[in-house]
């Protein structure tokens, strides 16, 4: 079999991402949890498919479909998405700033609930199902779920309760150049515990409190050590775009689409798929789509596309949305904003990043920097200079600046809590440790 895919086209699907200052874009994801009022119940995906109707023909959202099945929906650029557990995603269109990126945040809340008040049905912003156990729920209809499912289950304890149990927020952004790539890379991985700790919202499971203030953090690590986490290659000397391809080459694969269907990889690498190595290639040949599918099933804590995804949030309430956008737009679209940064974390090494990393999951801002600092304190330097850098971009709309989505970090931080310790502290004394008060309080908008 001869293969047509060189090093060089692989490299080329992140290295055409480089773009010009004027087209850079913000990008901004999240998820979220259904639950019925009435029992509390998770979501089904009968529930999501009379959502995802409705949403159709009262919005004029295109449908997608696998099976005969809605698993998708489009609309200007953005798309809703049903996720493993039952989680609804709405994964937006790049926007030049962050009013625009704010009204579609707004826009598919307003939606979504009007849709859902003829159902009874109500959404969570939280990092984990705080409720149901796992055999409580049932996988989603989809081919590449069902595939994932029996895969994570050999290389991770928590695969399932990340898929099915999970929820986070996510924000997208582009660079100029490899150099400029890199350098938001490093600066993104190397603070990204401090949006762990920040977010950090997910206390519960099954019902009962846990040692993590972000154990959605915690189940990742336990997901799958070959894609998920830091990635330390990052922070040497000799990153480039190239070392991330060396990266996804080495990671197994999940599956290939042929005619519309899913085809199990059986967990080879995508090096042995490309080399010709394996039985399955007398079959398949490796097609450029192929690659392109294979760089969406790595999940590292900052994930390069043809942009640079930031990955490190604890779903939460609408309220906090678009501020990780903000934080992020703040610091990396703002040069002087990026070397001030730069400069407050040169010293830090990948086992320095890795300590900071599995601190702020169990015990959120109640940490230190590498450095030692204490993190709250940190956490005001940088969100101070994320407010410099939006304000730098002079984007305003009715007398405010861009800078105003910081406000509800600044409150966490001016509190000292974060938001899991605020459900703990209801949860041990004015809930009496009943969990069913997380529901019922109307805490997510």
């Amino acid at each position: 079999m001869k293969n047509f895919l060189s090093k060089d086209i692989l490299i080329s699907k992140f290295s055409n991402g480089c773009k010009s200052k004027q087209d850079w874009r913000i990008g901004t994801e999240h998820e979220k949890f259904g639950f019925r009022k009435n029992d509390l119940r998770p979501i089904i995906f009968e529930d999501i498919q009379k959502i995802f109707i409705d949403l159709s023909n009262e919005y004029s959202w295109e449908k997608v479909l696998e099976n005969k099945k809605i698993i998708e929906l489009r609309k200007n650029g953005a798309s809703i998405t049903l996720e493993p557990g039952g989680q609804i995603e709405l994964s937006g269109a790049p926007f030049k700033n962050l009013f625009q990126t704010c009204i579609e945040v707004n826009q598919h809340h307003d939606e979504l609930n009007e849709i859902c008040k003829n159902y009874e049905i109500e959404f969570m912003g939280i990092g984990v199902l705080p409720k149901w156990n796992i055999d409580d729920l049932k996988i989603m209809p989809k081919e590449r779920y069902e595939i994932m499912q029996k895969y994570m289950q050999k290389v991770g304890e928590k695969g399932l309760d990340m898929m099915m149990r999970t929820t986070t927020i996510q924000a997208n952004f582009d660079f100029s150049s490899e150099f400029d790539m890199v350098k938001k890379f490093r600066i993104s991985q190397s603070i990204q515990p401090l949006i762990i700790a920040l977010y950090a919202n997910s206390p519960f499971i099954n019902g009962k409190l846990t040692d993590y203030l972000s154990f959605r953090s915690h189940i990742w690590t336990k997901t799958d050590r070959q894609r998920c986490g830091l990635l330390s290659f990052v922070h040497e000397e000799d990153f480039s775009f190239e070392r991330y391809v060396d990266y996804l080459l080495d990671v197994p694969m999940y599956f290939i689409i042929r005619n519309n269907k899913y085809i199990d990889m059986k967990g080879i690498t995508f090096r042995d798929f490309l080399s010709g190595k394996k039985k399955i290639t007398d079959e398949y040949e490796p097609q450029i789509e192929d690659w392109e599918l294979h760089i969406t099933t790595v999940f590292p804590e900052v994930r390069l596309k043809s942009f640079l995804e930031l990955r490190g949030a604890d779903g939460g309430p609408w309220s906090r949305v678009c501020a990780l956008p903000a934080f992020w737009t703040g610091l990396l679209y703002d040069e002087i904003s990026l070397d001030k940064v730069l400069n407050l974390i040169k010293s830090w090494n990948f086992n320095d990043i890795k300590n900071f990393y599995e601190g702020v999951r169990r015990f959120g801002l109640n940490t230190t920097t590498p450095d030692g600092e204490d993190l709250i304190n940190f956490s005001k330097k940088i969100i101070q200079i994320s407010t410099e850098g939006l304000i730098n971009r002079g984007i305003t709309k009715d007398g405010k600046g861009e800078d105003s989505f910081l406000n509800p970090l600044k409150k966490i931080l001016d509190s000292g809590l974060t938001p899991a310790e605020t459900w703990r502290n209801l949860y041990l004394n004015e809930w009496s440790k009943k969990i069913d008060m997380l529901y019922k309080n109307n805490y997510f908008k």
